[in-house]
């Protein structure tokens, strides 16, 4: 069985984000970029899958910019035997849409043929969780979304879910996509002598047109601005008084 990776080059989680002067978006410049945490963890447990013996081949893939080849290495080094680099955009300030990612990766989910695609539930920088269930609706492919255990079975998946009210254990038949939550697994690091080798595993690149996908935004930004500073607080005198402000406050 083969399994597909997505993973997404994203500002790194320790960095703090700045919004560009003209509020046109988030700043890119001399930014620390690294893979998606939620795709981490989706390359993670590919990898232990094929260790468990239940895959042959764990395929990366990224669509975006050329230095999104980075982040492949990175999925290299930790264990992933190739990569396929799709260079839809010139522009790092350029954040694909979902709808195109999603068709770009059902061409190669129908050329490479694989039984499993694991994907973060969602991207850091934009948040959509959206790329996952969409690429499972054009494949026509069952999905398990938020997981948190992942098990195969045969011919299918056994999954638990986090949902609102707890747990949700579900079993998809494969080919399925699964999108994976927080829980899943603790990703590990690659090691120095894993990140040599990765410099010789395979790295295909290719682009959006080879797939006939269109990715001209169909979003548009109308402005980015930071998040308002905390207001200080105030002290009160009394238990009354504090009913009084939180009164004031609307809360009660």
């Amino acid at each position: 069985m083969k399994i597909l990776v997505p993973v997404k080059r994203v500002i790194d989680y320790n960095v703090k984000a700045r919004v560009r002067a003209d509020g046109s978006g988030v700043d890119l410049a001399n930014v620390k970029m690294s893979m998606n945490p939620f795709d981490e963890i989706a390359v993670e447990e590919a990898i232990r899958l094929k260790e468990a013996g239940k895959a042959e081949e764990v395929i990366a893939v990224s669509i975006g910019v050329r230095q999104a080849a980075e982040t492949l290495r990175t999925a290299l080094a930790m264990g992933a035997d190739r990569a396929i680099l799709v260079v839809a955009s010139e522009d790092v300030h350029q954040d694909i849409e979902p709808l195109a990612v999603a068709k770009i990766l059902r061409a190669v989910v129908e050329a490479e043929q694989p039984r499993l695609v694991i994907a973060g539930k969602q991207a850091i920088d934009n948040d959509m969780n959206a790329t996952g269930q969409m690429l499972a609706a054009l494949l026509g492919w069952g999905q398990a979304t938020f997981a948190s255990r992942l098990e195969i079975e045969g011919d299918s998946a056994k999954v638990t879910r986090e949902v609102d009210g707890g747990l949700q254990t579900i079993s998809v038949a494969l080919p399925a996509v699964v999108t994976a939550d927080l829980r899943l697994n603790e990703p590990r690091y690659a090691s120095l002598p894993n990140i040599m080798k990765a410099k010789k595993k395979p790295l295909e690149e290719k682009t959006a047109a080879d797939y006939g996908v269109d990715v001209s935004p169909r979003l548009e930004i109308v402005s980015t601005r930071e998040p308002e500073g905390r207001k200080a607080g105030i002290r009160v005198g009394s238990a009354d008084e504090l009913v009084l402000k939180l009164k004031e406050a609307g809360v009660i």
